[in-house]
């Protein structure tokens, strides 16, 4: 029986997979790496960039960190569990295991690469008026990942399937989020 690798070799490795992915995006490298981990892997990995995320949510206290970490964690789980059952009922054969792990080795590093870049814009008086440009960018980087990742981790190969899959789930994600903000509030 193999022991479970540690926290440490399990981010130093997903961060090379995730460097492999970002800079050679292919469905062809997305599943070179699916099989490699699970939600488990995957989840650590999304926790890390959350935290990191959430420290700028720290000037709202303790209590604003945490809901930060949560609500980012609940939402990649929510999201890939969407991708994988409309997935299947799209004919994808995959498993929820690659389907978290393909997005998260996108996810987190981008994740964390346009906060940096938000609040290094934030600081500058030119970045300010471009500022308004993160979020399309960031959105249209993720959906191009998005893509590639549906493709691979639940073999489809057509891309209406692919769309239907994205689309669904990105509706299906706001709509929770919107009665769970409801439901808070």
């Amino acid at each position: 029986m193999n022991p479970s690798p540690s926290i440490s070799q399990t981010i130093s490795t997903m961060l090379g997979q995730s460097l492999q992915v970002l800079t050679k995006p292919s469905v062809a490298t997305f599943e070179q790496y699916e099989a490699k981990g699970t939600l488990r892997e995957a989840l650590i990995y999304v926790l890390l960039a959350a935290i990191i995320g959430a420290l700028g949510s720290l000037g709202g206290g303790i209590t604003a960190f945490l809901n930060s970490i949560i609500a980012t964690a609940a939402g990649f789980l929510v999201f890939t569990y969407l991708i994988y059952a409309i997935g299947k009922n799209q004919g994808g054969t995959g498993n929820l295991d690659h389907v978290a792990y393909t997005f998260a080795l996108f996810w987190a590093p981008i994740s964390v690469l346009f906060g940096v870049l938000t609040l290094l814009l934030i600081i500058t008086i030119i970045g300010i008026f471009l500022l308004p440009l993160v979020i399309p960018l960031a959105l249209a980087v993720n959906v191009y990942f998005a893509y590639l990742a549906v493709q691979s981790s639940m073999n489809l190969s057509e891309s209406g399937k692919i769309w239907i899959t994205l689309i669904t789930a990105a509706v299906g994600i706001f709509l929770i989020s919107l009665v769970i903000r409801a439901i808070l509030s």
